[in-house]
């Protein structure tokens, strides 16, 4: 009864509203910026993006893993005043939920357009790999359990889930690595990109073991930055100069039944996208075919893998064929992470992957295509090295966020 429910409010509110704005920072190491300051860089961003002031804006969320800022502090420093705002801690599963919330609370009359950001030095101060001061903090709480058996960084705590899919499925990590030779080769093209560089299957396996699975060039790069997008009512959004990207349906940090690392709850291989699909995919109203383009979440190559599966792009245990046989590349069945992700462009907690498409379903990827006299790219689908980007005739996106291995949340986007 209740899945009934929700399934009718969310089809109420299916295109309703819209991402109106985005906008970053450089992807940058030793940024010397405080985040407050990146923040509001790239809040600015979005705003210009959108032609919005800071009349226009009067709610702002933010997320963070004890590395951002307040929306207060960015709000005054931008001259926006709130009618409403809320910071949250979260990491990869925040950006859609927090997109939810935001069409939730413009619904409830709270407030008419939301500006939501991330702010991280990741590689300069606050290091998700969790070495440097971080890794001398004190023992407290689940972490009694956690650093018994080693597990510090993600990739430790995520590793049994990535093994449990090489036992049951027979996946090969070569199969696995074929997810950052096709970000690499989008990244080439992506002139923001940290990495730019081309990689092959051989050099992924052959960069140094981290965490078995997870060699070197598995694992996502660590950068300095900030993101922001827009939400707004639809109806505003077209008033505004881009192309607006449609929110036609959202689910917010959906859990497995049991979301820590224990692990006694099963199958390991399974993660959280198993359970949100059946949320997002009716609240969309349409199904994984529909999709023209993805961006799934890749701190590692294994996340990107494992959520493909289990959205339902490809049938389970199959997830190792279907990112390797071409399909998420440029010019494949579904490219997914155009701008090359976390892997390759910059690690932002999943916000630069939702900014991408938004650019991708405008058509206004920023790539070496040449610029018309209207100010758009030609874009000439010449996916070279060093060339273009932009999917042909994108309408349909879904980008797939990952928390840990018992956390997502996902959202699908329309071309407005």
């Amino acid at each position: 009864m209740t899945s009934d429910l929700d399934a009718t409010t969310s089809k109420g509110l299916r295109n309703r509203y819209a991402i109106c704005g985005v906008g970053e920072t450089d992807y940058m190491r030793g940024s010397k910026y405080s985040t407050r300051s990146l923040a509001t860089w790239a809040v600015k961003n979005a705003m210009d993006d959108a032609g919005l002031t800071a009349a226009d804006i009067d709610g702002m969320l933010s997320y963070s893993g004890n590395d951002s800022t307040f929306s207060t502090f960015v709000a005054g420093d931008l001259g926006i005043r709130l009618n409403f705002y809320m910071d949250v801690h979260g990491g990869g599963s925040s950006t859609e939920a927090l997109v939810g919330i935001a069409t939730g609370v413009i619904e409830a009359g709270m407030c008419n357009t939301v500006a939501i950001f991330r702010a991280m030095n990741g590689y300069s101060q606050v290091r998700i790999g969790g070495t440097g001061a971080r890794s001398a903090a004190p023992i407290t709480g689940d972490q009694i359990h956690m650093r018994a058996y080693g597990w510090q960084s993600a990739g430790q705590m995520f590793a049994p889930t990535f093994m449990r899919h090489l036992h049951d499925y027979g996946t090969t990590p070569a199969q696995v690595a074929a997810v950052k030779v096709a970000h690499s080769k989008h990244a080439s093209n992506n002139p923001k990109a940290y990495y730019r560089k081309r990689y092959t299957v051989e050099e992924v396996l052959a960069s140094r073991m981290i965490c078995k699975p997870l060699h070197l060039l598995d694992c996502c790069v660590e950068t300095d930055n900030a993101t922001c997008i827009i939400v707004t009512r639809t109806e505003r959004a077209r008033d505004l100069r881009p192309r607006p990207a449609l929110v036609r349906g959202v689910v917010g940090r959906c859990c497995r039944p049991r979301a820590d690392n224990y692990y006694q709850h099963g199958p390991l291989a399974t993660v959280a996208g198993h359970y949100a699909k059946d949320l997002l995919w009716p609240n969309a109203g349409l199904g994984p075919s529909e999709v023209d383009l993805t961006g799934s979440y890749d701190a590692f190559t294994f996340t990107a893998m494992l959520q493909l599966e289990d959205y339902g792009f490809c049938a389970k245990g199959e997830g190792g064929d279907y990112v390797s046989n071409g399909a998420i590349e440029l010019g494949g069945a579904r490219p997914n992470n155009t701008s090359g992700g976390h892997l390759c462009e910059g690690y932002t907690h999943g916000m630069n992957m939702v900014i991408e498409n938004v650019r991708q379903l405008r058509g206004e990827v920023d790539d070496s295509c040449p610029i018309g006299p209207d100010g758009a790219p030609e874009h000439t689908y010449d996916y070279g090295e060093g060339g273009c980007r932009q999917v042909r005739g994108a309408e349909i996106s879904a980008n797939l966020g990952w928390g840990t291995p018992g956390l997502g949340s996902a959202m699908v986007l329309e071309r407005g």
